[in-house]
Formats: C-alpha cells, structure tokens, sequence
C-alpha cells in the first residue's frame, strides 16, 4: 500500500477569466432523470465547467424529499440536545464512527491555511449501515465498525439510516455524467461503487460560541473523497475560496443540494476537477449539517485517468488506495484515542 501524500497542492490555482468563477452555478436534473435528448451530455458538459473552474455546483429536481430533509435537521437538533454525558457514550475512536467532541479537529493537512486552533463544532459520524453478519464487520476493518445510535431518541436512526440511503442512490445516478464529463464511457465508475462503497454522513452541530482568531466552527479544508453532498441550512456561515482568492459565502437555496469534489477524485483526475476549499464560520445562531460524502470502495485505486494527462500536465499524484487516503485524511485530522499515522508529506 502507498502511503506517502505528495507535496503537489491539491488544487489548481490557475485564475480563470470566467465571472462564473464568483458564483456557484445550478444544475437542473429532471431533464437527465427524465432522460430527455441531449441532456446526458449537456449535464455532463455544464457539471464539467463547474469542477474545473470553481469545484462546487448546486442540484435542484434531485428527487430527494424535502420532507426527509426537515425530519433529519429536526432530528440532529435533538440529539446535539442530548447531555454531554448521553453523547460521549459514542464517542469515536480510529474507526471513525460516533460522536466528536467539540474541539476534536485541527485539520492540518489543509494546504491553504495553517490551521492551529481547535473547531468548535461537535459532530456524529456514521458509517454504511451493515448487518452484523457483514464480512466487513465480522473482519473488523477500520472504519466499518457498526454505527453508534443513540438509544434515547426512537426514530433517529431509521431517519439517518433512510437519508443515508437516499443519498448513495442518488450519488450512484451522478456516475455516468463524472465519467462523461472526464471523457470515459458512461459507466466507467460504477465498479469502484457496486460493492462496498466507504460513503460517510458527517452530521454536525455548531454552536454560537466565541472564537480565537485563526478558529472557526469548521477551518479551511478540503474533503477527503469523491463528492460531497449538502443540503443546506438556513443558517448562512460556510464560505468556499474562489480561485481568485476570495472566500464567498454558499446561501440557502430552497430545495437545492450542495455538490463538490473532494480530495480523492482531484487526485484521479490530476488536478483537474478542483477539491475546492471552503471554511464554516462561527454562526449567530445554532447551525446543523447534514453532509454527505460518496466514497468508492476501500480497495479503489486513485491513479490519474489518461484523459487529465497531456504532455503539458503530466501525472502529479502516485496511485493511492482509498483507504490509505482515508487514513491519512482521519489521522492527520481528528484527534483520537490512538496516535496518528505518520506520513510523509
């Protein structure tokens, strides 16, 4: 397994003349669901403009409920609602599952800003849900360790545990327009997501708290995977860097979904479509997170694709497992019970 993390910048810096590069564009999906003439390729096309220019783009006409939506804020805010001493109970450890404490994470593997101060949200992280006859629960691999659920809420877990479900469905649907729009026939990645897929909900609580300078409720980073999904709240306070160097804010828009990249696919794609930074500051009033990250399996290889290589770009990143991606991302973040891993970088 590889493990060294290059020190090539994970995203592209070169400033495009575009005035999209200061607004974050909308994709409409119904004419792709509705599998309308052309718009395969259109969407593909206009998901392409975005990745490679900004790295996030909202989604309307998803298909996923509103109503689900609203029953997950409403049941996030009852479990952040919950004694400290109900949450600690799950508290995570190396697997990555459970409850994050405020002032659990310094992302310091951020290239763009020197984060030292600890944030203050507090998080519950879950895995897939997976029987307990799962052969990735019984081999007791990392980060697929069962779920930890709060026993004093009834319906929370079957709320997140539909959500979870709805959201992988709808990552699945998205495949083809990411092969069509880096060249690759259309269904190109679906082997790296038919069996096992590492996806991971990150549901988060921030609190209105007073901050140090250089703290934030979440500090400037990239995500680790593949994409990114996020219904957003109300409550503004995330703000993602623009290539020209100018954080702006990502408002609330009615019914849409937040997409970006992460980490892993800007290294599969060379650089090519960006893993966009982007920062949550402290709020004026509590803010609730329901992001969504769509992983491949553990054994996927990220080696960039022959059609983000030229002569004028050649390959930047050696070939890395998710799971070493993973791990890297987790120990190099989140401050656990065991001690980090040590990577070269």
């Amino acid at each position: 397994m590889i493990s060294k993390i290059e020190t090539t910048p994970q995203i592209q810096t070169t400033v495009k003349p575009q005035s999209a590069l200061t607004e974050i564009p909308i994709l409409d999906l119904e004419p792709y669901f509705s599998r309308k003439k052309g718009a395969e390729q259109k969407l593909s096309n206009d998901l392409r403009h975005a990745q490679e220019n900004i790295g996030f783009y909202y989604i309307i006409n998803h298909g996923i409920s509103k109503k689900l939506i609203e029953r997950c804020f409403s049941e996030l805010k009852a479990f952040f609602s919950l004694p400290f001493e109900e949450k600690i109970k799950l508290k995570f450890d190396h697997n990555m599952i459970g409850y994050v404490p405020p002032k659990s994470t310094i992302y310091e593997t951020s290239t763009i800003n020197k984060n030292t101060k600890k944030d203050q949200n507090e998080t519950l992280l879950v895995g897939v849900e997976r029987d307990l006859n799962d052969p990735l629960i019984i081999e007791n691999k990392r980060f697929t360790i069962p779920n930890r659920w709060p026993e004093s809420l009834p319906t929370f877990r079957q709320t997140m545990i539909e959500y979870q479900k709805v959201m992988m469905t709808l990552g699945w649907k998205l495949l083809p327009l990411y092969a069509l729009a880096l060249e690759k026939p259309a269904n190109y990645f679906n082997q790296y997501f038919n069996l096992n897929p590492n996806c991971r909900g990150r549901y988060s609580h921030y609190p209105v708290v007073e901050v140090e300078d250089n703290q934030f409720g979440h500090a400037p980073h990239s995500d680790h995977g593949f994409l990114t999904f996020l219904p957003l709240s109300k409550v503004p306070g995330l703000e993602i860097l623009t290539q020209s160097g100018n954080w702006i804010p990502a408002p609330y828009m009615d019914g849409a979904i937040l997409v970006n990249t992460g980490e892993f696919l800007n290294r599969w794609t060379n650089g090519r479509f960006i893993a966009t930074p982007h920062r949550v500051l402290s709020p004026k009033t509590d803010r609730y997170s329901l992001t969504y990250f769509y992983n491949p399996s553990d054994e996927t290889v990220a080696e960039p694709l022959e059609t983000c290589i030229s002569a004028k770009k050649p390959a930047q990143y050696e070939p890395m497992t998710f799971i070493d991606y993973l791990a890297y991302y987790s120990d190099g973040n989140f401050h656990h019970s065991k001690s980090k891993k040590s990577f070269a970088v």
